[in-house]
């Protein structure tokens, strides 16, 4: 069914259990993980206010965490994993991803790491679900 499954984090519980639904199909399957955290471009307004090369660090930082545990969780569960680190609008790069690495299928936790809630899905995972042109499996919780 699957051959290889793409999961993007943001080291959230929304995006944890994504990634643990994941790993979990990519087992059940014998399909390859890859795995995606997204720096969002920082606004103006923000970089006018605080250092933007310790900002960038910072994220980087966070993103290199969340990917380094979900590393970890599939290296012990026997999945093989590759993890990528962009930058951009988080959206645009999960399906630009998907799209560059050819994978079957991607993975997102229904609400992120942003304070900010729709009625239904986060922007992220709205984005994602109107450009893939791949099933998108939303993971809930």
């Amino acid at each position: 069914m699957y051959d290889s499954i793409l999961v993007a984090t943001d080291g959230s519980d929304g995006a944890s259990l994504a990634v643990d639904h994941a790993i979990e199909l990519a087992a059940k399957l014998g399909a390859s993980l890859e795995t995606i955290a997204v720096i969002e471009q920082r606004t103006d307004y923000d970089n006018a206010i605080v250092d933007p090369d310790e900002v960038d660090r910072t994220l980087r930082d966070r993103a290199a965490a969340a990917l380094d545990a979900v590393e970890a969780e599939a290296t012990a569960a026997g999945i093989s994993v590759e993890t990528t680190i962009r930058s951009g609008v988080p959206h645009e790069e999960i399906v630009a991803c998907a799209a560059d690495s050819d994978v079957d299928a991607i993975v997102v936790g229904a609400q992120g790491g942003s304070g900010l809630r729709r009625a239904l899905l986060g922007s992220t995972v709205d984005g994602v679900v109107r450009l893939a042109d791949r099933p998108v499996l939303v993971v809930g919780q």
